[in-house]
């Protein structure tokens, strides 16, 4: 599969990783990109890999949306609802696409992260920032608001006070105060970043596949449901696991005492 936005690359066994290259443009979400990095998600689940890294080329990780899409020579989108239909909806879900599939996903936050830049961080399940990422939803500077999710994730994560400040603000967070809100899995150095992705791919890869995408599944169930529903999905998660390659792998090297061995081929994403 060619990409023209994108660099796809396997860097270690059982690792898909997704370099957003449109750096002379900040790797802003395009019609184009949002299409490739569907396919590409795509065929990281038939791939069965077991770790998806999304990183950036150039300064930013992401600046969010096409905004030549809105205005000056190029503008393409004028109309409400086509704009909606066309663009905005298919931003939220590929969005939802990242969250959904049953793969550990990690940011690896290279440079500005700004609004849907950033909500596609938050779509992961990790970020590893570098110390001089930027990261923030300031739409409200372009009188736009966040709407791909960023607005809901970010006051999961933060806590509505923090995500009214950061939101209604339109303020640019630095790594280490993201960090300090609960944001980043770690900060690196900018030529740290890879490696760090890397560490924390591998330390998922000793986890069983199948049951790492149940936890994904029930997580991300929690904050949508009450906490009856989501307690009683958790039990019916736990016994889709029971007989299975890696459950049954799992509990015998508990009882031989021994690291388990869990096959990538073993798993369903």
């Amino acid at each position: 599969m060619t990409y023209t936005t994108l660099v796809v690359e396997t860097p270690i066994p059982g690792v898909m990783r997704i370099r957003m290259n449109r750096p002379e443009e900040m790797n802003t979400l395009s019609l184009e990109f949002l299409d490739e990095f569907g396919r590409a998600i795509d065929a990281a689940v038939a791939a069965r890999a077991r770790v998806v890294i999304v990183t950036g080329s150039g300064r930013a990780f992401c600046a969010g949306a096409h905004l030549k899409y809105f205005a000056g020579p190029d503008r393409i989108f004028t109309e409400r609802f086509s704009t909606r239909d066309g663009y905005f909806e298919r931003i939220a879900r590929l969005f939802d696409k990242v969250e959904a599939i049953g793969i550990p996903v990690i940011a690896a936050v290279n440079g500005f992260a700004m609004g849907g830049g950033f909500e596609l961080a938050l779509a992961c399940d990790f970020r590893v920032l570098v110390t001089t990422a930027k990261v923030g939803l300031p739409e409200a500077k372009l009188g736009a608001t966040p709407g791909a999710g960023g607005v809901q994730k970010l006051s999961r994560h933060i806590g509505r006070g923090k995500a009214l400040e950061w939101i209604m603000l339109a303020r640019h967070v630095g790594a280490e105060e993201a960090a300090a809100a609960g944001l980043a899995t770690k900060v690196v150095a900018p030529e740290a970043l890879e490696n760090a992705a890397l560490d924390l791919a591998r330390d998922l890869m000793k986890v069983s596949p199948q049951a790492l995408a149940q936890c994904k599944m029930s997580i991300h169930l929690s904050g949508d449901v009450d906490l009856r529903s989501a307690r009683r999905f958790g039990v019916e998660a736990l016994s889709a696991l029971v007989g299975s390659a890696d459950w049954l792998e799992g509990m015998s090297a508990f009882v031989e005492k021994r690291q388990p061995a869990f096959a990538p081929d073993k798993g369903k994403n």
